[in-house]
């Protein structure tokens, strides 16, 4: 039976204020446009490049997928709506030239059939952008058994990454950025969660954990490639005004609509990252508008005893066996 919604308390309305006061400022349109005085014109020079941009049909991906086509590069575009991938290719314009792959990547087999398809054409990626994210106020299972959210925003994430490294499909100075958000700056890590279903769930702690673990990812990919060429970075893009806000959160975006950010804001430091290539100084951190910041703000969330071990063999626990 549903029951009517619970009218804010005093408590949660000041912390409702407390967080739009906060974060409006810089994570808006008005902080990408304080911040862009100070920042020089990305060269964009992206020839002979190969980029693979999941989620790379709209929004923040797609913004993606055309800079890259904009400076040459070859764009490997995988969504899961062959329409929508249609239609984006008719919008786009360069010296670049953009490749279409139909994947759902929240499941395993789909992404398993992208990676044979990329090795038999004999595929090396330059570039790989983990985009594609899903947030769900209810809790979905895919069809194979796993939460949505977890299987999209980290389990894919996971599963594409560490295939495309062991099969050599990544070229030996590839950068892998993942696309993370400000959402997960309020969870600490608990990885037996990451793929939470019944009772306790909760859609947007089942998205912040994935975010934060993205984070983590990264740094596990880090440290085992160190010294080699190959980067691995993580950014979130700020508060952008994508289609996925505004289904799974509507009333922010009926209030914060006028200073959300354009899809090209949240692709900026994509872009930039895969242009300037900066060396990263702290292992873990997360970068928002061309800066290396911190992954935590609050004091909770670094106490996590989570470790980066514990992430892997989390994961690793969920790959199913793949069918020949």
């Amino acid at each position: 039976m549903a029951t009517a919604p619970t009218k804010p308390t005093n408590a949660s309305l000041k912390k409702i204020i407390s967080f739009y006061c906060r974060f409006t400022p810089s994570y808006s349109a008005i902080g990408f446009h304080a911040r862009r005085l100070f920042w020089q014109r990305i060269k964009g020079d992206f020839k002979g490049q190969t980029w693979l941009v999941t989620g790379g049909s709209e929004g923040i991906g797609g913004s993606t997928a055309r800079s890259g086509i904009a400076g040459g590069a070859t764009v490997i575009s995988v969504a899961r709506d062959g329409g929508k991938l249609k239609a984006f290719a008719t919008s786009v314009q360069g010296p670049g030239k953009l490749l279409m792959e139909v994947a759902d990547l929240s499941l395993q087999s789909d992404i398993w059939a992208l990676l044979d398809r990329l090795e038999a054409g004999g595929t090396r990626i330059d570039v790989l952008i983990n985009n594609v994210g899903i947030q769900k106020r209810d809790q979905i299972m895919t069809a194979e058994g796993l939460e949505t959210s977890f299987a999209t925003n980290i389990l894919g994430h996971y599963l594409l990454t560490r295939e495309l490294l062991a099969r050599n499909i990544l070229t030996d100075k590839a950068m892998v950025i993942e696309v993370s958000s400000g959402g997960m700056y309020n969870h600490a890590m608990v990885v037996k969660d990451l793929n939470i279903t019944g009772q306790g769930y909760l859609g947007v702690r089942a998205y912040g954990l994935s975010k934060r673990a993205q984070v983590m990812l990264s740094s596990c990919w880090s440290q085992k490639y160190a010294g080699t060429g190959r980067s691995f970075y993580t950014m979130h893009p700020g508060w952008v005004d994508t289609a996925a806000v505004g289904r799974s959160m509507p009333r922010f975006r009926a209030t914060l609509k006028s200073v959300l950010r354009q899809h090209y804001q949240g692709a900026d430091t994509i872009v930039w990252l895969a242009d300037a290539r900066p060396q990263q100084k702290v292992v873990g951190s997360i970068w928002f508008d061309r800066k290396e910041r911190p992954a935590h703000i609050y004091a909770h969330t670094p106490k996590s005893t989570a470790t980066g071990a514990d992430l892997l063999a989390t994961l690793e626990s969920y790959v199913l066996p793949r069918e020949r």
